[in-house]
């Protein structure tokens, strides 16, 4: 089990190589399409730099952060969407900036939450790790998509065990988003690190089980690559139609990507 210290080092690592992915840009690039319809580049920097904003902020002043989650409650991605413009309204050097200095900011607030204390949190409190493996979850798929748009591969690292943890703790969030009865068992989760370690998820005896690269599975339920282009195997009829679904956010679950939409293999 990965220690709070731990998933922000790596949540640390993963600011800086998006931040990296854009800093060499000129102003025209950041206003390049991704594949999110209707998101360019320099949205995608400005969600993330809002996301950090809310975590920042649910850590350090859960007062300050009632308020912003009860005026988002009867509109949520009305109020991302005002969020959006508050923030790519910057030129593209404030804006990484700003997205690099609320990251830290956001790392220092859960890093100083008294051990055994929850944050607050959009629809339940977290404790700190908890978050900050969904912060690496919002990066990972919010980076993809900008790599997506300048045509470049990342490189998959280790640090993608806090990612496939949480998808793990969210299996049933495909289901929610759709209105869907989630199965009542768990899954047995079997996946390959990019230096080749197993992690496992589940218990052994699992009826239904997922295998395959761990770096599948995190395209997989950031919905940044349809299935029938990830090595992911399904054992089961419940596991087989959740990776139909699968998705490791709340919300509307959006139209995802396309078979063959990327030419590039995921691995």
């Amino acid at each position: 089990m990965s220690t709070r210290s731990d998933v922000l080092k790596d949540l640390t690592a993963d600011i800086e190589e998006t931040a990296r992915l854009v800093q060499g840009l000129d102003d025209s690039d950041w206003q390049t399409p991704t594949p999110a319809p209707g998101w360019t580049i320099a949205d995608q920097i400005a969600h993330l730099t809002f996301i950090f904003h809310l975590a920042r902020t649910a850590a350090s002043d859960p007062d300050a952060f009632a308020k912003i989650a009860a005026g988002a409650a009867h509109d949520f991605d009305g109020s991302v969407n005002v969020a959006l413009q508050q923030f790519n309204a910057f030129p593209p050097s404030e804006l990484l900036g700003r997205f690099r200095a609320l990251g830290r900011a956001s790392v220092d607030a859960l890093a100083a939450v008294p051990e055994g204390q929850v944050v607050p949190w959009l629809v339940n409190p977290l404790p700190p790790a908890v978050l900050a493996s969904a912060g690496i979850m919002e990066v990972f798929a919010h980076g993809q998509d900008i790599a997506d748009a300048l045509g470049v591969r990342r490189e998959p690292t280790d640090r993608l065990r806090h990612l496939t943890f949480f998808a793990w703790l969210t299996r049933d969030f495909g289901y929610l988003a759709r209105n869907l009865t989630p199965p009542a068992q768990p899954f047995r989760f079997e996946l390959t690190s990019p230096s080749g370690e197993l992690w496992t998820f589940g218990p052994e005896d699992a009826t239904d089980k997922v295998t395959g690269p761990a770096h599948d599975f995190c395209l997989l339920v950031t919905r940044r690559r349809h299935r029938d282009d990830l090595a992911l195997t399904a054992i089961g009829t419940d596991a087989n139609q959740w990776l139909d679904i699968a998705q490791a956010y709340r919300g509307p679950y959006g139209e995802g990507r396309q078979p063959g939409q990327f030419a590039d293999s995921a691995e």
